[in-house]
């Protein structure tokens, strides 16, 4: 993605930007001129990245808002913050997520997996969905995973409290939820200028490997010892991303999960309307979340 290319006027949020992806994206968005606000967990590793931006892209046009996107009462004051200070928002990059290796429990008694990956997600867009649908033509980015096409999803038993807990598993099953409710929104927003895409990013070399060191089981170590050498860095990383925040070419596209910048399969029960709808209810139910 050429830095060159223009977002000037463009206010774009970027969750989980602080490090790896995130900041990447965040990074050149700003290049491109537009007034990127990063959502951060960690206030320190915030500012530092802020600061670190700042002094790259050379612009002032750069906020930092600090929230946990597994907390849905963080969340909500995250969305009112941008709502009290920004007029419009043109693009929405739900990027933050997290692998966690041992089944835990949020601040709102949901698995945290799916309370982080998902739910924060599925909540913000959803308490931001006015203001981005006054300021169409906007577009709604949700940054996913391989790990989805593969995964088994079991409606009930969603926060693993009988089966099994794996954190590759509840990795993917949070993503096979954020891309159907990524379909799903997309049909729902259908004529509104709003346009909804998931991704995959690449298997890219960020913190998501390297959460909670201690928990991870040894095999989980050393396979990504192993495979870290052959991982994308964060700015190849960035590349999809930054393609479906600003490329003219998929200013109208919406409803498609893409993998090198081009639409690809995904696991069919995303796109089972029955499934999907399910999967809608339940996300409105645990977050208290309503499409007007």
């Amino acid at each position: 993605m050429a830095p060159s290319q223009s977002m000037a006027g463009k206010t774009c949020i970027v969750t989980g930007a602080n490090s790896g992806i995130g900041r990447e994206t965040a990074r050149s968005l700003a290049q491109m001129g537009a007034h990127v606000v990063l959502v951060c967990r960690n206030a320190e590793k915030g500012r530092a990245a802020l600061a670190e931006i700042q002094k790259d892209a050379g612009s002032s046009q750069l906020d930092l808002l600090i929230a946990d996107m597994s907390s849905q009462a963080s969340v909500r004051g995250l969305a009112a913050q941008i709502l009290e200070k920004y007029p419009r928002i043109d693009v929405l990059v739900n990027n933050a997520g997290a692998a966690v290796p041992k089944r835990a429990l949020s601040a709102d008694g949901i698995e945290m997996t799916i309370a982080g990956n998902h739910l924060g997600a599925f909540l913000l867009t959803l308490l931001l969905l006015d203001r981005l649908k006054a300021s169409a033509p906007s577009r709604i980015i949700n940054v996913s995973s391989e790990a989805q096409r593969n995964a088994r999803l079991d409606m009930d038993d969603i926060q693993f409290e009988r089966r099994k807990y794996t954190g590759i598993g509840a990795y993917g099953q949070s993503k096979v939820l954020m891309n159907a409710c990524t379909f799903e929104l997309a049909r729902k927003l259908a004529g509104t200028g709003v346009t909804v895409n998931c991704l995959h990013p690449g298997v890219v070399a960020t913190n998501i490997w390297h959460a909670d060191k201690d928990a991870q089981p040894l095999l989980f170590k050393v396979l990504v010892g192993i495979l870290k050498p052959f991982m994308l860095d964060s700015k190849k990383g960035a590349e999809v991303t930054l393609y479906l925040a600003t490329s003219p070419e998929v200013d109208k596209t919406t409803g498609e999960y893409f993998v090198k910048s081009k639409p690809a399969r995904i696991n069919p029960i995303e796109r089972d309307p029955k499934i999907a709808s399910e999967i809608w209810q339940w996300s409105e139910k645990m977050t208290g979340a309503r499409l007007a």
